[in-house]
């Protein structure tokens, strides 16, 4: 599949393809309209590019908003989930009238999480499609285009980055008026700081306190384990051995040689699926053993399958699923599709319907004014909403409100996070099971003041 193949989303063509659209988001080559090839086809029978709604312009062009996605690379199998999520939402918001009288759409592009393939769509989304938001972009994107991204000025709220380096980084810093201050990235899904330090306080409370540690070479693998063990030293467990390798690799028996050499009771695993049931199986036919914890994306049906029983005990903290809006959002995203739902699809719900919800207010679909209104529309007193469709009543009824999220409550700190609980994901009877949970307020005391 071509890099920068596009496709659209918006209400008339998903309607027509409701069922599928966890497949066709997938693809990446295919539009929601009748199965045929994306060809820039606008849905009234004209043909070219859609420059979005500007400044000021309500019920004619579509609002277009963009969402640099993995429909290919090594975080792949997450999609299908964050695309039905985005679909169910974006059809959600138009069945309640559109944004600002327009019909919504999202433009998804490939980038494969490749940040210089994540900056040449980033390009194309804004310069070429028109849009007034992104709804996308991974940590390893994020982090090396951070200067880029401030100097594109285009609002980016995504619901994948984990990365400790947006703790201090990104939001309005709660002055919604002043975009002087802004740094333009907002996350819906908790940071790597919250669910990590949920999974080190756990592993502490379970007696573990010596560990080894196998992290890959990237952005996102580093920053899980040096966050878990942020929180784990400083609460009294001891880093015995840490082993850093390079992903895809054949065989990691050599760096499990080292890494076991040391004596310790539990180990943290941080890599990508595909290098993690090759660590993972390698680990079990050389029979190491001790307590194996894995990093977020790892609590996966594929893993146990092919690591096999061995890996039972093995846990995993994730982003919890403990917004006021939860089950309405389950709802709505199991009538669009049968996509597994994963730890970033209800972020994928709140960062879309957050992102709505500041153009409603603002009455207008440019960056600067979707920037000012994200924080007023998710913190304060106003009406809580869970939905679009309320958000929208209550703002035309003069309302301000305050958008209560399904992956948490969707309250934006200064610096564009949100807290959230954390579930423990344990493998056991043929699958992961959630066994317990780590609250909010738990986590937060290990999170310092002005931090995160």
């Amino acid at each position: 599949m071509p890099r920068g193949t596009k496709t659209r989303v918006r209400r008339r063509s998903f309607l027509a393809g409701a069922g599928g659209a966890g497949i066709a988001g997938l693809s990446g080559c295919v539009s929601f309209g009748g199965g045929e090839e994306s060809s820039g086809d606008t849905g009234d029978g004209s043909e070219g590019e859609s420059d979005g709604a500007t400044a000021g312009e309500t019920g004619s062009e579509p609002i277009a908003l963009g969402q640099p996605a993995a429909l290919s690379g090594q975080w792949d199998f997450l999609q299908p989930g964050v695309s039905q999520a985005t679909d169910a939402t974006v059809s959600h918001i138009n069945e309640a009238g559109g944004v600002l009288g327009s019909e919504l759409e999202v433009i998804r592009r490939d980038t494969a999480v490749n940040p210089q393939e994540a900056r040449t769509v980033a390009t194309q989304l804004v310069e070429s499609d028109g849009v007034a938001g992104l709804v996308g972009l991974f940590s390893s994107e994020i982090n090396p285009l951070w200067d880029f991204l401030q100097d594109l000025a285009m609002p980016v709220v995504t619901p994948w980055p984990g990365s400790t380096y947006l703790d201090t980084r990104g939001g309005d810093k709660l002055t919604p008026d002043d975009v002087s201050d802004d740094e333009w990235v907002w996350r819906t899904v908790v940071g790597d700081t919250v669910h990590t330090s949920g999974s080190a306080v756990y592993a502490l409370e379970e007696g573990f306190e010596t560990l080894g540690v196998l992290n890959g070479n990237t952005e996102g693998e580093r920053s899980y384990a040096e966050g878990f063990l942020d929180v784990y030293e400083e609460n009294g467990g001891t880093l015995v051995e840490r082993v850093e390798v390079e992903l895809a690799q054949s065989s990691y028996q050599s760096a499990l040689s080292r890494l076991f050499d040391a004596d310790f009771d539990a180990f943290l695993i941080s890599l990508p699926q595909e290098s993690a049931i090759t660590a993972l199986s390698d680990w079990s036919d050389g029979e190491y053993g001790r307590q194996p914890i894995l990093s977020d994306t790892l609590a996966s049906q594929a893993v146990y399958d092919q690591v096999g029983s061995d890996i039972e005990g093995a846990w995993a903290a994730q982003p919890g699923r403990s917004g006021p809006g939860y089950n309405t959002f389950e709802g709505i995203y199991a009538e669009a599709g049968d996509a597994e739902i994963n730890a970033w699809t209800p972020p994928s719900w709140d960062a879309v319907t957050v992102m709505a919800l500041a153009i409603e207010r603002a009455g207008e679909a440019s960056p600067a004014a979707i920037q000012r209104n994200l924080g007023p529309v998710s913190r304060g007193d106003g009406t809580p909403v869970q939905t679009f469709a309320a958000g929208k009543e209550a703002l035309a009824n003069g309302e301000e409100i305050t958008y209560r999220g399904a992956a948490t409550p969707t309250t934006f700190t200064q610096h564009g996070n949100v807290f959230g609980t954390v579930t423990i994901s344990t493998a056991e009877s043929g699958g992961f099971t959630q066994t317990s949970q780590v609250s909010a307020a738990d986590v937060r005391e290990y999170v310092p003041e002005g931090q995160y």
